[in-house]
């Protein structure tokens, strides 16, 4: 094989969306099996299914003998199942590992009300100012919140600093490229001025997402999606954790150049769904790259030094064209040309045409559900990914929360209490 360009030192993650360099709801039901990938059963079947049933599906037996209701073996199966099926539910959820919280921790909208009425209201005023600022910053502060729940769950883990033994998430290769950093220790400060250990540093990393991306997206700063100008409501609730590890962050961030069966155990192992991947892609719509972020695509990509056949081949030239050498860590790459600042659909219509910038964005066009997806945003009404998206957001954001009486809350989100 030829060689192959050294890796840059600061290589992409799936959701490289870096700013430049002068800068450092929705519907919350389950997806219908379809969309989830799940396998349909024949329609004779979902028929039988919707049929009412009367007692156990299939029906206990003795020897060969059908139990009915009301006879003593049916009284000591549906006490079993009383009694045994509890135990099971409880056994499957701890297995699992993912829940929205314990007891009176569970996450929901409006945890803060009573405790820090005004916390979301300055977490907005300071994203909005940093937005003003700079309107690159909405993609770094939503890659943050990505970049924190698949690693440990959403729990505050990518803001905390490197000590002397241990090196921390945000050292970790795929994060060396997060900014915003200081937008959210901004947000930190004011909030302990207003109301001291109230809001943790895991929460505000999701509510300045769905701010961010709130301030991207035109029909919310237009006043025609809500009447609060969010895009989707946030679940609050959550505490910081205390450990962070930059061996777990190489370990479980999906990468730029996954194939689509990588990104797929790397989304159910967070319990995200086959939408939740190609909805979480369009991430995308937002934020720049750079050259050596995908070098790989364009050049030496195959023993014959050829580009990626699943590049479109008019765009690997003109990329070619922007990016002279693998190395140059200034050119910009728009994820979306002429759109990198508006939170909008026109990502889907990219991947279609096989002009997608990652290898991970072409990878969607791989499996039939992901395709269909994609298919589905690029022609439908804009409204629909903008609801899906919303709901995808808060299913991410409950990944591996910690509530109640777990975890802490930070005075700082870069130092353990």
């Amino acid at each position: 094989m030829a060689s192959t360009p050294q890796s840059p030192p600061h290589p992409t993650s799936f959701l490289y969306i870096p700013r430049t360099p002068a800068g450092r709801p929705a519907d919350h039901a389950p997806p219908p099996a379809h969309v989830r990938g799940a396998r349909l059963e024949p329609p004779e079947k979902r028929a039988q299914a919707k049929q009412p049933i009367d007692y156990f599906f299939p029906p206990p037996s003795v020897g060969d003998k059908l139990v009915l209701p009301g006879s003593l073996h049916w009284q000591l199966c549906t006490t079993m199942a009383v009694r045994v099926l509890p135990l099971l539910l409880v056994l499957v959820a701890s297995v699992h590992g993912y829940g929205y919280g314990h007891g009176d921790g569970k996450l929901r909208v409006g945890f803060y009300k009573d405790s820090c009425p005004d916390a979301e209201a300055i977490v907005r005023r300071i994203v909005a100012k940093a937005v003003r600022k700079d309107p690159t910053a909405s993609a770094p502060l939503l890659r943050l919140h990505f970049h924190d729940c698949f690693v440990r769950g959403c729990e505050g883990s990518v803001l905390l600093n490197s000590t002397k033994g241990n090196t921390a998430e945000k050292d970790a290769k795929p994060n060396l490229t997060l900014e915003a950093f200081d937008v959210i220790d901004d947000i930190k400060a004011a909030l302990e001025k207003e109301c001291p250990g109230k809001v943790s540093c895991a929460d505000i990393l999701a509510i300045a997402a769905r701010d961010a991306v709130s301030l991207a997206t035109k029909v919310v700063t237009k006043g025609e999606w809500s009447k609060d100008g969010n895009l989707y409501e946030v679940e609050t609730g959550r505490r910081d954790g205390s450990v962070s590890s930059a061996k777990e962050a190489v370990k479980n961030l999906p990468d730029s150049f996954d194939g689509i069966r990588k990104l797929i155990k790397r989304f159910a192992s967070k319990n995200l769904s086959l939408k939740d991947l190609a909805v979480l892609s369009g991430a995308h719509a937002i934020g720049k790259s750079h050259c050596p972020s995908m070098a790989r695509r364009l050049r030496n990509f195959t023993a014959h030094h050829d580009s990626d056949p699943t590049l479109d081949r008019a765009y690997a030239d003109r990329l070619r064209r922007q990016c002279r050498s693998p190395r140059d860590r200034t050119t910009e790459l728009e994820m979306v040309p002429g759109s990198s600042e508006t939170f909008d659909a026109a990502y889907y219509g990219l991947v279609a045409k096989r002009r997608g910038l990652f290898h991970s964005d072409e990878a969607l066009l791989r499996n039939e559900v992901t395709r269909g997806l994609v298919l589905r945003y690029r022609d439908a009404e804009e409204a629909l990914f903008l609801r899906d998206f919303g709901a995808s957001m808060v299913n991410m954001g409950r990944v591996g929360v910690l509530t109640g009486g777990q975890g802490e809350i930070r005075r700082r989100c870069a130092f353990a209490n």
